[in-house]
């Protein structure tokens, strides 16, 4: 065993995409490309490629916590994070395990192993890129009562921040206001992603974690999708979490990775996809 170096571990809780470009298939390469060990657990299967979804069926709530239980038993993670959920039950195993999780951290009986809490990402999918819904309706109660709350970081885009916070989004000022709604509102911080914003020539995004501030911008590539971007900018945050970076400074490097895996996107048929391994 001698020469084997050590990795952190970081945990994907999504859905899996058959097309390849976003989901768990997204995580696990952000993973792979940021130098930590890439778990996961699949909460649903899509029928998807890069223009449409063409089907979802969801995993068992059973199945979906025996895989995450099975990753915290013998390779506890150092971060994990939150995809595509779909359903109202998939979104309370989530939340049981992680609130039972903390629970124990802050019983004083809890062991070395289990005693320290570990970030938790939330990327609040609710719609594809093109169109189609990603969280039922009826779950989006289950979502912003029950794993919410939980999170370090939540990192809705546009439209996901005018479900969460309430006004519409049409300036840069006005995701400053939505990411402080919800951070006051959910208790944790705020990535709010400007992508969708019309008008612009950058893309900008606004963390606040209740005393910190930062506007992050890049510029627009043109004729490149988007498709994935969501999932690998989460993931790449979860990986610099994972290993050892505070959370301005992961939200940091995450926009650098995503700004140029995007500049670094490749051809797929008609289409482009991010290149998470551009390096």
């Amino acid at each position: 065993m001698s020469g084997i170096t050590h990795r952190p571990v970081a945990l994907a809780i999504a859905g899996s995409d058959s097309g390849g470009g976003a989901g768990i298939q997204a995580d696990l390469k952000t993973f792979a490309a940021l130098g930590v060990h890439g778990a996961s657990a699949i909460a649903c299967l899509t029928a998807q490629n890069p223009r449409r979804v063409l089907a979802v069926e969801t995993c068992s709530p059973g199945i979906l916590q025996r895989q995450i239980e099975a990753v915290f038993e013998e390779m506890p993670p150092a971060a994990a994070k939150t995809g595509m959920l779909f359903s109202a039950e998939n979104i309370r195993v989530v939340a049981d395990f992680f609130r039972t999780r903390m629970a124990r951290v802050r019983s004083a009986a809890a062991t070395p192993r289990s005693s320290r809490r570990i970030p938790l990402i939330v990327d609040p999918v609710m719609i594809s890129t093109s169109g189609a819904r990603l969280l039922e309706a009826k779950a989006v109660k289950a979502l912003t009562e029950e794993l919410l709350p939980l999170a370090t970081l939540i990192t809705p885009n546009l439209h996901e921040a005018e479900i969460l916070s309430g006004p519409k989004l049409a300036s840069v000022e006005d995701l400053r206001a939505a990411a402080r709604r919800i951070c006051a509102g959910f208790g944790c911080a705020a990535l709010v992603k400007g992508g969708h914003l019309r008008g612009g020539h950058e893309a900008v995004d606004v963390f606040f974690d209740g005393r910190t501030e930062l506007l992050l911008s890049a510029p627009f590539i043109k004729d490149v999708s988007t498709h994935g971007t969501g999932c690998t900018y989460s993931a790449a945050i979860t990986a610099y979490l994972a290993r050892g970076l505070d959370l301005p400074q992961a939200v940091k490097r995450a926009k650098q990775f995503i700004t140029q895996a995007i500049a670094g996107s490749y051809c797929i048929g008609k289409h482009s996809a991010l290149n998470q391994l551009f390096r």
